[in-house]
């Protein structure tokens, strides 16, 4: 390659590299709301990636770090999450011999959310998902798991979503 061609590389990259700005939903803004209680029951791995997320809005007890830094949960509106997840495996078809072809994950979540001990959202959210079963089940659980991580993460940007539009309403 000659110089001219390395050049055009290297600017290339670099326009690429920096006009790519990736920023996390919801890691950035503040959106003034402060999660002080979350009570989950149900699928254990569910739960787990939904509190995952919705620890990003979780109080924080200071001890005594910086006091000199403005708190920017101060004025948050405080509410609480009392959340049920179910988890359920389909199966959608079946070939000639009666062994699935395709199956379903379908993931349930039911949830509440307070504040001043009053419901302001009682909803019930329901994801779904369709995938081809595979011979190598080693496979097909890596599979399953990677579709409950996204089904758990798309059902807890709905929360998150509808607690940030209670105002809206």
């Amino acid at each position: 390659m000659n110089k001219l061609q390395i050049k055009l590389i290297f600017l290339f990259l670099v326009f690429l590299i920096t006009s790519c700005s990736y920023d996390p939903i919801f890691s950035q803004k503040n959106y003034n709301i402060k999660i002080e209680d979350l009570t989950l029951s149900g699928e254990k791995e569910i739960n787990k990636i939904i509190e995952n997320q919705l620890s990003l809005f979780r109080s924080v007890e200071n001890n005594d770090e910086d006091k000199s830094k403005p708190k920017a949960l101060d004025t948050a509106k405080i509410y609480s999450i009392k959340l049920f997840s179910e988890l359920n495996k389909v199966i959608v078809s079946k070939d000639s011999k009666g062994d699935p072809q395709k199956f379903e994950k379908v993931l349930v979540v039911n949830y509440e959310v307070f504040s001043d001990n009053d419901i302001v959202i009682n909803r019930e959210i329901e994801e779904k998902y369709a995938y081809n079963n595979d011979n190598d089940k080693f496979k097909l659980e890596e599979t399953e798991n990677i579709i409950i991580e996204n089904l758990a993460q798309n059902i807890t940007s709905s929360i998150i979503s509808s607690i940030i539009n209670i105002d809206d309403n």
